[in-house]
């Protein structure tokens, strides 16, 4: 640390330049990056849902399974010759749009409802790639509703637009525009506490700068992740929600001890070399352990979620980068520039010595420790309760907030009785390398039957057809019930016929906590078929995707909680500090848990925030991420207050002193960073994507909780009890260990 805090405060042009020429560099492709973000769940490699989509297409010939459900409102309705006229127009010019494959007409699938029964409303659907392409597709989709709305309807043809790909579109769109709204938002209101801290206005400006550097470079790195794997639109939130909180933290602390050191000589050098060698001791150490934290979302074997983990470790060491380079550089150059020009004068808060208030809280907590750690815990523990009957998935259009196309479309779909098709799940029979013969049509038959005859089946696609089904399909431009039933075997039957195919169509469209319950039914039904089975379609995926996302929860909390447990015992040279700090982290993650579950998914107090109601669910990723930022973030306070007692102990104060000492000198910097945090996370909680909106929520509460009943209270009470045994450390361990001093 010796030669870094050199050389940036000998050269701290260079090192200024080098960061302009970054930024400038990184501008071009961090501007690029949020459009080549995805939405898209993706899929598991080896996964059941993965096999039947590769048997699908290499075995059945499906290249475009991807569908665009349209929604129409017609006036006059489809019933009377001019509302017919005009719909058959739009179908056949939609059949026309490129990447539409196929177009299924209203009234012409015949296995669910595709027409109101007052003819206004009528449900198209369009087939579009799967993969390469399906965004384009869909955009051209949209364009063409946009205009037959204009050039068929004048103003009677409402056209609506939603499925897989409209959905996962609008969550990178909306997730995208969220991310810059909550920026614009969180970065004014952030400067008005960092006024009122610092009071000057050059002092102010120097924690943002930092924040929107490092996000700045770590978006351009994001850009490059983009181009060799599918990335998380979520990696833009993580990298804005580290680069603005985390980010300001460090400087405010930076700066706060810069002032300090300031005032002791006046010599603007050596003050920033100090600042390097105290306070950037601790961003260092605070900084590791976020990314620690942040690495616990590599560890899931899926792409889409390793990108948030590679996005928010690349956004924490750039952010610990600039404030330990580039941050100095500038102090040192500032001089005591930076106090000017003074705008405001608050002693209570601009003051860099001990503050009596803060001081003497400390001394009433720690006068009566055990009556603030029970307490303290009990509070946090009801909190947490609700998490308990957490439930997780992916929420698809629910995920957004009314009056997205997508989710709005969806609700039509649903009331018209078609939400089954969003929902549909794939069956693949084996027959075992045998053709299928005679012999086997009524065990297939009686397979179909049953399906059938299950609770919330809608429909089952099968060369099986009801008189109802062959109604169904001979629709209005003539095909007949020979044409329908070539169309059904050449999708029930594999080329070489020793692969049976059966679609399964639920009654509505299914939220991610009752896909297990019908998918049980299918199971059991399919397992007394006699038939080796194979499970599929967009419910199946979705459940896997999720599942595997919370089975490695486990090992990435065990995995945090060992590297932190190891970093945190070589900073302090304790075995108990590090064991306390890594059991209140988790107090207030599960206090945000037992917040966010019972807002979100119970809908308590959710109309205030913008939450829907019936989401029902938390986004499969979002226990996992709220833990790697909230117990990364969550770190900060603690290494600012932990070490500020340790300089304490070291100084010679006797333990409980220390503990006192060092509230009164932190108090202010925990808050006021506090504060920031509060308002960057709160921005996040206006948006569309309920996702996003749940990770504001959570780290916003975990935020307050952590810097005032956790730091403040909870942390005290327990070095006070703990007294000695703080900084007790076998002594066999001790030799074997570096001597690092974290100060700020």
């Amino acid at each position: 640390m010796r030669a870094l805090a050199l050389l940036v405060t000998r050269r701290p042009w260079l090192v200024l330049l080098l960061w302009a020429l970054l930024a400038a560099v990184s501008a071009y492709p961090a501007s690029l990056a949020p459009r080549n973000l995805s939405a898209n769940p993706g899929e598991l490699k080896d996964a059941e849902s993965s096999r039947v989509t590769a048997l699908l297409r290499e075995r059945f010939g499906e290249r475009d399974t991807n569908t665009a459900l349209l929604v129409t409102r017609s006036n006059p309705p489809l019933s009377t010759p001019q509302g017919r006229a005009v719909y058959d127009r739009f179908v056949t010019d939609l059949e026309a749009v490129p990447g539409v494959t196929r177009v299924l007409r209203a009234g012409v699938q015949g296995t669910v409802p595709t027409v109101s029964p007052d003819g206004t409303l009528a449900l198209t659907v369009a087939q579009i790639p799967l993969r390469e392409g399906a965004s384009g597709a869909l955009a051209r989709v949209r364009a063409y509703a946009e205009q037959a709305e204009q050039e068929l309807g004048g103003g009677r043809l409402d056209v609506r637009v939603t499925g897989g790909q409209a959905i996962a579109d609008d969550f990178t769109a909306f997730a995208e525009g969220d991310t810059k709204r909550s920026e614009f938002a969180a970065l004014p209101l952030t400067g008005l506490v960092l006024l009122g801290v610092f009071g000057a206005l050059v002092a102010t400006g120097l924690p943002l700068a930092v924040g929107v550097l490092s996000i700045t470079v770590a978006m351009a790195g994001l850009y490059g992740l983009t181009r060799v794997a599918e990335v998380s639109t979520f990696a833009q939130s993580v990298i804005t929600l580290i680069g603005l909180g985390a980010g300001i933290d460090y400087a405010l602390l930076m700066v706060n001890r810069f002032r300090e050191e300031l005032a002791r000589d006046g010599d603007s050098r050596a003050a920033a070399a100090r600042t390097v060698l105290t306070a950037g001791r601790s961003v260092l150490f605070s900084g590791l352990t976020v990314a620690i934290a942040m690495a616990a979302l590599i560890i899931p074997p899926i792409a889409f979620v390793r990108s948030m983990g590679l996005g928010g470790v690349l956004a924490v060491l750039l952010t610990v980068l600039a404030s330990v380079t580039a941050l100095p550089a500038l102090l040192a150059l500032l001089g005591e520039r930076v106090n000017s020009p003074r705008l405001l004068r608050f002693t209570w808060s601009q003051s860099a010595g001990v503050s009596g208030a803060w001081t003497a809280f400390a001394r009433r907590v720690t006068a009566r420790p055990w009556l603030a750690v029970i307490l303290s815990t009990l509070f946090l523990l009801v909190l947490a309760l609700p998490a308990l009957g957490m439930r997780t998935g992916y929420a698809g259009a629910w995920g957004l907030t009314p009056g997205v196309e997508s989710r709005d479309a969806l609700a039509d779909v649903r009331d018209l009785g078609a939400g089954g098709l969003l929902s549909q799940f794939e069956v693949i029979l084996d027959l075992g390398g045998r053709r299928y013969g005679p012999e086997d049509r009524a065990r297939f038959r009686q397979v179909v039957n049953d399906l059938r005859a299950l609770p919330g089946v809608q429909a089952v696609i099968s060369p099986f057809l009801t008189p109802a089904d062959l109604a169904g399909e001979v629709g209005n431009r003539g095909t007949d019930t020979l044409g329908a039933l070539s169309l059904l075997t050449r999708r029930s039957f594999s080329e070489d016929r020793t692969l049976l195919r059966v679609t399964v169509v639920p009654g509505t469209y299914l939220r991610a906590d009752q896909i297990d319950p019908f998918e049980a039914r299918l199971r059991a039904t399919l397992s007394r078929s006699g038939f080796r089975f194979l499970l599929g379609g967009a419910p199946v995926g979705e459940r896997e995707f999720s599942r595997a996302i919370t089975d490695a929860l486990p090992a990435a909390v065990l995995t945090v909680f060992g590297a932190t447990f190891l970093l945190l015992t070589v900073a302090f040279r304790s075995l108990l500090v590090p064991l306390k700090s890594i059991l209140m982290n988790a107090l207030t993650v599960g206090a945000a848990y037992g917040v966010v579950t019972l807002v979100v998914q119970e809908g308590f107090l959710a109309g205030p925030l913008g939450i829907p109601r019936d989401v029902g669910v938390l986004d499969s990723s979002l226990p996992l991420i709220l833990f790697a930022v909230l117990f990364g973030l969550s770190m900060d306070y603690e290494i600012f207050l932990l070490s500020r007692v340790q300089e304490e102990v070291l100084r010679g104060h006797p333990n409980d002193e220390a503990v006192v000492l060092a509230v009164g000198r932190t108090a202010r910097i925990i808050t006021s960073a506090a504060l920031i945090m509060f308002i960057v996370f709160c921005a996040f909680v206006v948006g569309r994507v309920v996702a996003n909106k749940s990770i504001g929520l959570g780290l916003a509460v975990a935020v307050a909780l952590d810097a005032t009943l956790v730091r403040l209270v909870l942390v005290p009470a327990f070095l006070k009890i703990a007294g000695h045994w703080n900084w007790w450390l076998p002594g066999w361990l001790g030799r074997r260990m570096p001597r690092v001093r974290v100060e700020h």
